[in-house]
């Protein structure tokens, strides 16, 4: 499972690493890269979404 935050971010995966990624599951957030390193409001929307696809440790 392969989760990216926006669309240019799935392209780029696409153009790089076309082989590489056959057969997995490719999983776009929808969170627009607009946010520093670490933020931390970027990280409760990073957890909340990803959350919806795999179980999180507390």
């Amino acid at each position: 499972m392969i989760f990216v935050m926006e669309k240019k971010h799935e392209q780029r995966l696409h153009e790089k690493f076309r082989q590489e990624i056959i057969g997995k599951r490719l999983i776009r957030l929808d969170i627009p890269d607009d946010y520093g390193f670490m933020n931390e409001e970027l990280i409760d929307i990073l957890k909340s979404r990803v959350s919806d696809y795999i179980e999180l440790p507390d």
